[in-house]
């Protein structure tokens, strides 16, 4: 059986980008489709509080007692974007952090997710990183109960776009709570797949991605694992160019490929190719993780109006049905 240790989660960006598609919905649409924890996205819990006229503290604690109610545990509260070597004073970077550690105590979450730093003009330096960091750990943990910093290397990162360099900075940082979440659309996009190539696939993509996979298996400290997110990349059609609808001067094609085409994961229907069963079975299974395991996708379709939040959580419990059967049959492609 695929996944019998490790408890399950959803990011409420899997449940509708509409600005009409409201946070309540999606947790109790996460509730009937036996989902048992939720990572909750800052603005969605900004519109919640701005509809209802309430405080953002208020707006935190009516969530956590709604998910209390259905017995949904908050993994985080996400996502922390560009803090690290931003130019601009840490110490109101630190302010802004506070005031996301206050709500996070609020909800009862365990961690706050800091994707690494994508921004162009800013420090690259690592000894200034590694502070900046160890501050907002420190800030974290200053009081009970503890929040722990979920750090995410995305394939489009300024500095730390692979696990192996996020791993080497979270070792330097060195605090117990800071730690790495891997997730299955950044591995895969760094090392495996190519929306410009007809194939979708990189030059020698499969034993780069083998590879790193049984590095992983190998070296990753279970301790720094805090949890592990999934989605899938659609194979684009026309191929990504400057001629592509979606292109934008400037921007990553990691990051166009991101924000418009990452449905749930096996969702072959929907353009889903990449071999999120291969990394499961490294980060999950080979490696003995018993942590949580979280989808987090970013659909075009679900910026639409007229997606229903309902609809998100059943693609989502038949996307986790499709990686158990891959799991358990071993229908895996490296």
């Amino acid at each position: 059986m695929a996944l019998p240790k490790n408890k399950l989660a959803i990011s409420t960006s899997c449940l509708g980008l509409h600005s009409s598609h409201k946070l309540d919905d999606k947790i109790r649409a996460a509730a009937r489709h036996s989902f048992s924890g939720i990572e909750i996205v800052f603005g969605d819990l900004e519109r919640y509080s701005n509809a209802h006229n309430i405080p953002l503290a208020k707006g935190a604690e009516e969530m956590q007692k709604l998910c209390r109610e259905f017995k949904l545990h908050i993994l985080s509260l996400c996502p922390l974007e560009n803090f690290e070597g931003t130019k601009t004073l840490l110490k109101n970077r630190l302010q802004v952090a506070n005031q996301w550690i206050d709500i996070a105590r609020i909800l009862g979450t365990t961690h706050i997710q800091v994707p690494a730093q994508y921004g162009q003009d800013v420090s690259t330096d690592e000894e200034t990183i590694v502070s900046e960091l160890q501050q907002l750990a420190d800030l974290a943990s200053a009081t009970e109960p503890v929040i722990t910093i979920a750090y995410e290397p995305m394939s489009w990162s300024t500095c730390y776009s692979t696990w192996e360099s996020a791993l080497h900075l979270a070792e330097a940082v060195d605090r117990p709570n800071f730690g790495i979440c891997i997730d299955t659309f950044h591995i895969a996009s760094k090392l495996w797949g190519d929306p410009a190539l007809e194939s979708g696939v990189k030059p020698n993509a499969e034993g780069e991605l083998a590879d790193s996979l049984n590095r992983f298996v190998e070296q990753f400290p279970l301790d720094k694992l805090f949890y592990v997110q999934l989605s899938d990349g659609e194979r684009f059609d026309p191929l990504y160019s400057k001629a592509h609808p979606w292109y934008l001067e400037g921007e990553a094609p990691e990051f166009t490929w991101s924000k418009h085409a990452r449905p749930f994961p096996l969702e072959t229907d929907l353009g889903g190719y990449m071999p999120v069963a291969e990394m499961v079975q490294a980060f999950v299974v080979e490696k003995g993780f018993k942590g949580w395991v979280s989808m987090e996708t970013f659909d075009r379709r679900m910026r639409e109006k007229e997606f229903e939040v309902e609809e998100g959580a059943i693609r989502a419990e038949r996307s986790v049905e499709k990686l158990r059967k891959a799991l358990q049959t071993g229908e895996t492609n490296l």
